[in-house]
């Protein structure tokens, strides 16, 4: 059991800021791909999709909502409150660690390939894809920083 005194490392801080921004921020961008596919909401041209699999921006909204979105919101919950919830312990491959921090890893494994693969299908890469790919990787240094991996210990 945790003491209530105990303070949480500024760099789990950061980490949690940084994912609520993340899902925050896709859940609006999902959001807004999947209520106007054609992409006129963000002003973005389905000329963009031409390389990809896509027609329309439907399925990456879907994409974009539920894993860069909803997932990282969670694992901001999951991470602050760590629930004793059992089935996601069968996921984790790190069984020294709370599978909290194991989902926290993933969720920056996740932004990296959402970023690589549309910078693959678009032929280009803006700031914003850089400025994402190293969110990405921001999320899993953060994750592994001895002070957050400390925190998320299982203790037996």
């Amino acid at each position: 059991m945790r003491n209530r005194a105990h303070r949480k490392p500024f760099s789990l801080w950061l980490l949690l800021a940084l994912l609520v921004f993340l899902g925050v921020s896709s859940v609006i961008c999902g959001g807004m791909l999947i209520a106007a596919p054609d992409g006129s909401l963000m002003k973005m041209p389905l000329s963009n999709l031409e390389h990809s699999p896509f027609t329309t921006f439907l399925i990456p909204g879907l994409v974009l909502l539920f894993f860069l979105g909803v997932y990282p919101l969670v694992v901001a919950y999951c991470l602050w409150t760590r629930p004793s919830w059992r089935w996601p312990e069968a996921l984790n491959p790190f069984r020294g660690m709370h599978w909290a921090w194991a989902a926290s890893l993933a969720a920056g494994v996740i932004v990296l390939i959402w970023i690589v693969v549309e910078m693959i299908m678009l032929r280009e890469a803006v700031f914003l894809h850089w400025f994402v790919l190293g969110w990405g990787l921001a999320l899993i240094a953060l994750t592994l920083l001895p002070a957050v991996r400390r925190e998320y210990r299982v203790r037996a």
